[in-house]
């Protein structure tokens, strides 16, 4: 893979104003602008989002725009990192559930960690796929008709939709690998 693969290509990473787990958002969009691309961090309100590491609070990020001024046929792909407050502030919110679920819409691959897959939960994207997550989201995505694997990595092609998935911080290498070479489809 060469420096520039995602050369051309936008990367949303959608995060709510607070709970973020810091280093689930830095790696991947670390990994995107490595490959080439370009990340954009968008949110549910303007200004800066909290990222915390696991309970403690960690940086301020700045937002590059708001979930509602936000085309998500402007992006190549979507990462949805995760934290505990994040993914349930995000499904708490019709926009932002709406701008995850536009993905799958349009066939563009998405990327999820951790606690993340709760917005997909909301946007009801997970049924007949098969996905992995922090061990407790086991249940819900069960529920919600996915196929829950306790793999570092997954990755689910079903049709136009690519789904990249993994479990935790451990997973971040592989996961950003992953999510980049689904990127550059």
């Amino acid at each position: 893979m060469s420096n520039h693969d995602l050369q051309g290509r936008t990367i949303a990473f959608l995060c709510a104003p607070e709970g973020t787990e810091q280093v689930e958002l830095v790696e991947p969009w670390t990994a995107v602008q490595q490959a080439g691309g370009t990340p954009r961090l968008i949110s549910t309100s303007s200004g800066e989002i909290q990222a915390f590491n696991h309970l403690d609070k960690g940086d301020t990020f700045p937002v590059d725009a708001t979930v509602a001024a936000s085309d998500p046929g402007e992006f190549d792909g979507l990462v949805l990192p995760g934290g505990v407050a994040n993914p349930d502030f995000l499904r708490m919110d019709p926009k932002a559930v709406a701008f995850a679920k536009a993905f799958f819409d349009a066939g563009k691959p998405v990327a999820v960690i951790c606690h993340g897959p709760w917005t997909l939960v909301e946007a009801d994207v997970v049924r007949g796929r098969t996905i992995t997550s922090w061990p407790s989201l086991r249940t819900d995505l069960r529920n919600a008709g996915a196929t829950w694997v306790d793999e570092e990595v997954e990755i689910c092609e079903d049709g136009p939709n690519v789904l990249v998935s993994s479990r935790k911080p451990d997973d971040l290498k592989a996961f950003g690998q992953a999510a980049v070479e689904v990127f550059q489809r």
